[in-house]
């Protein structure tokens, strides 16, 4: 991590703890809006106008939450106006790197080596995690937001009539129940891998599990009567749900030890998956081949750096 402009070898993605050994993960620290006009959104400082070509994402294919702005992307129909850049799935003793591995690229804005270092350009003082996804403003040559939240709510209506209008993934008569099925989702599922795969205790991994499998049980019943999870029509609960999903027996199963069932094993959420990678635009965003190198990257979890062959995927 950074502490006052300067990288720190000392930190891993494990080493977020209570005094209980649960993982808490840290909040983001840019939290600005694109707006069609430039006026300030629900945080942070207005001055981020809708433009083509000014902002530029920083993501990585391994991360569900930079891939949850790749889907938002390509959903509303973005890709002409934001660019992208892939950081390398291997995270290094200097965190996220820039390559030329197959699917990711150098920085193309300043030829940075390492992530860290375009937070150090927004923030010379910068102290805190470098984290992926990053929505950069080419125009004040700064960070909008680093939080995948925030940034798909961006894609989502910060763009005006450069997006795609016929895509709403948050539309006004649904946000209560979109509002609840993350608040739920989140904790136990999106972030309840996590917090089995980072544990640094029996119990606090045991409490994570127990989690995970509520609300994968949960979302099997809710699917069962319906095509996406706020009725016949796809949200950003979807999106944030997907990510989660399409990453879990490739990698939360096995290295995070979430490992009671398979999503193979349950059919309406296997189902959901194939209709929702289906969707246009969605597929190129989901990277088997990263999603596994990068996970089993993480020497805390995989010190001998051995990749998975399998599994077998069947909407791979």
């Amino acid at each position: 991590m950074l502490v006052n402009g300067t990288w720190t070898t000392n930190w891993k993605p494990s080493d977020g703890k209570d005094p209980s050994g649960a993982f808490i993960r840290p909040t983001s620290s840019f939290r600005s809006f694109v707006t069609p006009d430039g006026e300030p959104g629900p945080t942070g400082d207005g001055g981020f106008a809708a433009a083509a070509g000014r902002y530029h994402l920083y993501v990585g294919l391994i991360c569900p939450w930079a891939s949850r702005t790749l889907a938002a992307r390509a959903l509303k129909g973005l890709e002409a106006v934001i660019s992208v850049t892939i950081v390398d799935p291997a995270m290094t003793d200097e965190g996220w790197r820039f390559t030329d591995a197959p699917d990711t690229g150098p920085d193309p804005l300043y030829g940075a080596h390492y992530l860290h270092q375009i937070y150090t350009r927004a923030d010379p003082h910068f102290t805190g995690r470098a984290t992926i996804p990053v929505l950069w403003d080419k125009q004040r040559q700064t960070i909008v937001n680093n939080e995948s939240a925030d940034i798909l709510r961006i894609l989502n209506s910060g763009f005006g009539s450069l997006a795609k209008t016929d895509i709403d993934l948050y539309p006004d008569a649904l946000r209560e129940e979109i509002d609840a099925l993350n608040a739920r989702i989140y904790p136990r599922l999106n972030n309840g891998v996590y917090r089995a795969g980072f544990a640094a205790t029996q119990a606090a991994y045991e409490a994570a599990f127990k989690d995970v499998f509520a609300e994968l049980d949960a979302l099997e019943a809710h699917l069962s009567t319906r095509t996406f999870l706020v009725g016949e029509r796809l949200t950003e609960a979807d999106i944030r749900l997907f990510v989660t999903l399409v990453r879990f027996d490739a990698a939360y199963h096995g290295l995070f030890k979430c490992n009671r069932r398979r999503l193979a094993d349950y059919a309406k959420l296997s189902a959901y998956v194939k209709r929702v990678i289906a969707l246009p635009g969605i597929r190129p965003t989901v990277n088997i081949d990263h999603i596994k190198r990068g996970y089993y990257s993480l020497k805390a979890l995989n010190p001998s750096g051995i990749v998975p062959a399998g599994p077998d995927l069947d909407w791979a």
